[in-house]
């Protein structure tokens, strides 16, 4: 396996760090139109999401039996599930779910292996060894076995997902960015700093961090979209959101039963899931190429 790579994905600890400037990124995101639509994609359903409460015409939890299995109409846009709810108003609604906890795993494992990471590549040693066993432990379950093993130890639900996302993913940042940490500290202006006698917190602060955070940003944005799916998974199997919740996932899951005969119970959460998962990918694979000039075709 090439060093640019880790489980098929860009490695950032190998982008050259001459384009890890963030602004100067963005702005080449401009000349990739795949980043561009997958942006705005996810902007428009960041905004809906949010503002599902207004949004959304219908409640949706509240029950409809006088408009059971309504196919998509006028009023029903994406039409009515076999409790009456509005799909449309569901989808949303589910989006509200998905998305939190998307974004929160994501964040959590962030900020853990990010502190982790520096604080093993920076300073070696026997913390070093120490945090890189424990991660390596870890790593040895498979991502689905590891999810599913912490979900069944916590209960079925939302929180803990978020949980087993973050315990799933905080050793994979936490390597990524050792292995950065390790190659940044090799470099000219490091060494530098540290001959002139610059303090650690400083060198960490203004040398080592501005470099690592655009790539591993980059492969946060990419795995956006598995934890997106693995929520939907989890939920699909009856370990996620628990019903009445309108999670997409806890959504494909009802409308199993009803695929000949509603078939729109499971068509739309399964296109938000599929249009939002695109629109991360473009936007993640736009910016590894603003980042990676070596990435670009």
């Amino acid at each position: 396996m090439s060093e640019r790579t880790i489980s098929g994905k860009t490695n950032p600890a190998a982008m050259p760090h001459a384009s890890r400037n963030p602004t100067r990124a963005a702005w080449r995101l401009r000349g990739s139109p795949a980043a561009v639509i997958g942006a705005a994609g996810l902007a428009l359903i960041l905004l809906s999401v949010l503002l599902a409460p207004w949004v959304a015409p219908f409640d949706p939890v509240t029950l409809d039996y006088d408009h059971l299995l309504q196919p998509p109409g006028a009023r029903h846009w994406m039409g009515t599930d076999d409790l009456g709810r509005d799909i449309f108003s569901r989808v949303l609604w589910g989006g509200r779910e998905s998305l939190r906890v998307a974004l929160l795993g994501t964040l959590i494992s962030l900020t853990f292996g990010i502190t982790l990471g520096v604080i093993s590549g920076y300073w070696g040693g026997v913390l070093d060894s120490t945090i890189q066993r424990i991660a390596e432990v870890f790593l040895a379950f498979p991502a689905i076995l590891l999810l599913l093993s912490v979900v069944a130890a916590l209960g079925p639900g939302l929180p803990s997902i978020l949980a087993a996302v973050a315990v799933a993913m905080i050793p994979v940042y936490t390597r990524v960015v050792r292995a950065s940490v390790m190659e940044i500290g090799q470099r000219d202006f490091v060494v530098a700093a540290q001959l002139v006698g610059a303090s650690h917190r400083r060198i960490m602060l203004r040398h080592v961090l501005p470099n690592v955070l655009p790539p591993i940003m980059v492969y946060a944005t990419l795995g956006i979209g598995g934890i997106i799916v693995a929520t939907a998974g989890l939920s699909y199997i009856g370990l996620g959101a628990q019903p009445p919740s309108p999670e997409w996932g806890a959504m494909l899951d009802a409308g199993r039963a009803y695929l000949r005969t509603a078939w729109w119970m499971s068509l739309f959460p399964g296109a938000a899931i599929f249009v939002t998962v695109l629109c991360v990918n473009l936007l993640g694979d736009g910016l590894r190429e603003a980042i990676d000039p070596k990435a670009r075709r």
